[in-house]
């Protein structure tokens, strides 16, 4: 086993927080199947702390992990279905899926094609990942991903790589071996020392090179009912075990992974309340579950969010996992307090230096 301190974690490859280790699961077009739902939840209060993290590339964070137990998680996740048993396919999962797809569609088709033809791919960094957002309209604009399959302007579908305003036209056969193509390009171009598509300032080669426009995205989706049975909120992306197992009512079939702290419950029930407050706050877990930061966070961002204008983002240190796109007002700690910056992300030069807890609530008007 590799233990990775500050970095995106993966089932083999777990990382080291205050809490234990943290092992990434990526369900296959993120999608869980009830058994895997109540296995993965077993799972975790087995061989975790029973805490089970959303995130914004549709994964699941087993949380609390021992080092003499993580093997027979990974052998539990493995039988489940959850997890390649190779290391270096399991790598390769980093495929982000419209969750509204239904089977059969594009979107369903492209995704599964991918998946088979994982082996193809070049090897890349551990943040680059994919996209196939070929519903009606875009879904996934503003969620992370290095290549993008989205539907286009005028109807059809286009091949974007990230950063880039525009796209280049693609047939839905042709989809896989055009992704294929463009992260080839990004090895053999020097991609990897930039990490991520965005940061890569070779050119395109000329056949990736399109004037095409995406289409106009869509809102995502808010707690209540959904064509697939129903949406629920869960507040800063964490819930227990046995919270996320209790979802999967008699009636409930399967759990759809949504990269904005939402989960879709297959035949499941609506919930009788609306998205919690920490839907709308972006906080990272802080101290002491992760050693990098200085500070808690996530009770501040509930006191603070109902007087704050705009976006809040509380990062427990300058790295910002829990949101990498500026906000209105972030506060990132360090050394023990908060630094405020307005319309920036975590680390950007502050306006305001060195506030404590109180002198900040002060600041917000929060008695």
């Amino acid at each position: 086993m590799s233990v990775v301190r500050g970095w995106c974690p993966t089932a083999h490859r777990p990382m080291a927080a205050g809490d234990g280790l943290i092992v990434r699961v990526r369900p296959r077009l993120a999608r869980l199947e009830r058994a895997q739902v109540l296995g993965l939840c077993d799972a975790a209060s087995t061989h975790g702390n029973g805490q089970i993290d959303l995130t914004n590339r549709a994964n699941l964070q087993i949380r609390g992990v021992d080092e003499n137990t993580w093997p027979a998680l990974i052998d539990e996740l493995c039988s489940l279905g959850l997890v390649d048993p190779d290391p270096t396919m399991e790598a390769r999962h980093a495929v982000l899926v419209a969750p509204d797809w239904r089977g059969g569609d594009e979107t369903h088709r492209i995704a599964s094609d991918v998946i088979a033809r994982l082996a193809d791919f070049p090897n890349l960094p551990g943040k680059f990942g994919f996209a196939v957002d070929a519903g009606a309209a875009p879904v996934l604009r503003d969620d992370p991903a290095d290549i993008r399959v989205e539907r286009g302007a005028d109807g059809g579908l286009i091949l974007r790589a990230d950063g880039r305003a525009t796209g280049v036209r693609i047939t839905p056969d042709g989809a896989v071996a055009a992704m294929i193509a463009l992260a080839e390009w990004f090895v053999a171009s020097g991609g990897v020392t930039a990490g991520r598509m965005a940061r890569h300032a070779a050119p395109l080669p000329d056949w990736a090179r399109g004037d095409d426009l995406p289409a106009a995205s869509v809102l995502m989706l808010a707690a209540g009912a959904h064509g697939l049975g129903a949406v629920h909120g869960v507040a800063f992306g964490r819930i227990d075990a046995s919270a996320l197992a209790a979802l999967m009512t008699p009636d409930a079939t399967a759990l759809r992974m949504t990269p904005w702290r939402r989960v879709i419950i297959e035949g499941g029930t609506a919930p009788t309340t609306p998205d919690p407050v920490g839907i709308a706050v972006d906080a990272c877990v802080g101290a002491p579950d992760c050693p990098q930061a200085s500070v808690e966070t996530r009770a501040l961002a509930l006191r603070l969010a109902p007087h704050v204008a705009g976006r809040l983002h509380v990062s427990g240190c300058a790295k910002g996992c829990a949101r990498s796109r500026p906000a209105d007002v972030v506060l990132t700690g360090r050394d023990g307090r908060f630094d405020v910056a307005f319309d920036a992300r975590a680390g950007d030069p502050p306006a305001l230096i060195g506030f404590d807890q109180n002198r900040l609530l002060t600041h917000f008007g929060v008695s």
